[in-house]
């Protein structure tokens, strides 16, 4: 089977791609406006993507709506919940800062995506201040300095219907996390690892 042909240039990605709408160059913003500032409001749910030596990362990170705070203009807090404790996004910032946003709003079609520099703050006070219930506080917060901001048109949610409750799928459509790590870790009970999920999704949540 011979290799499919691959792109390597960016001229070479122009020649099969039509130039941007001039609105599409243009709606890119250095700063949070307040339509920005709304929509991250709303926003229950984001992934970010991190980047180091080692490679690329991508996680999600979700909670109440209005869980990423906005600092200023130029200013991002997006607390650390309780999660795996790998730290891949955490470890890929200590190395090289950029990340890349995108959140999401149930319900609209369109995204909000922020690239920036982030950095790792531990400072009580801010940590404090983004506790749940006043009590349970973050182990550490970063601090996001947005570099582009804008909004990415809706056809990708649209193409796949993403909100449509018609289109949820069944929780017996795929096996429960503990089976699947049973099968793909060796000596992995798992019932005992399902028992251990069913605990982290509800008492250990925070």
């Amino acid at each position: 089977m011979s290799e499919p042909q691959a792109i390597d240039r960016s001229d070479g990605l122009r020649r099969i791609y039509d130039p941007p709408a001039e609105m599409t160059t243009r709606k890119i913003l250095d700063r949070l406006d307040d339509h920005c500032r709304r929509f991250i409001a709303l926003s229950p749910f984001l992934t970010i993507a991190s980047t180091s030596e080692g490679g690329t990362d991508c996680s999600p990170r979700g909670d109440e709506p209005g869980f990423v705070r906005v600092v200023d203009e130029r200013t991002l807090l997006l607390p650390d919940r309780r999660g795996n404790n790998i730290l891949d996004t955490l470890q890929n910032v200590l190395t090289r800062p950029d990340v890349g946003l995108l959140f999401l709003v149930p319900g609209l079609n369109e995204t909000l995506r922020v690239n920036g520099r982030a950095r790792i703050v531990t400072d009580p006070a801010v940590l404090q201040s983004m506790a749940i219930k006043g009590r349970i506080v973050p182990s550490s917060a970063m601090e996001i300095t947005v570099e582009q901001v804008y909004f990415h048109c809706g056809r990708a949610v649209l193409r796949s219907d993403l909100w449509n409750p018609e289109k949820k799928v069944g929780r017996d459509a795929f096996p429960p996390l503990g089976t699947v790590l049973a099968d793909q870790i060796k000596g992995v009970d798992p019932d005992l690892a399902n028992q251990r999920l069913a605990v982290a999704y509800t008492t250990n949540l925070y």
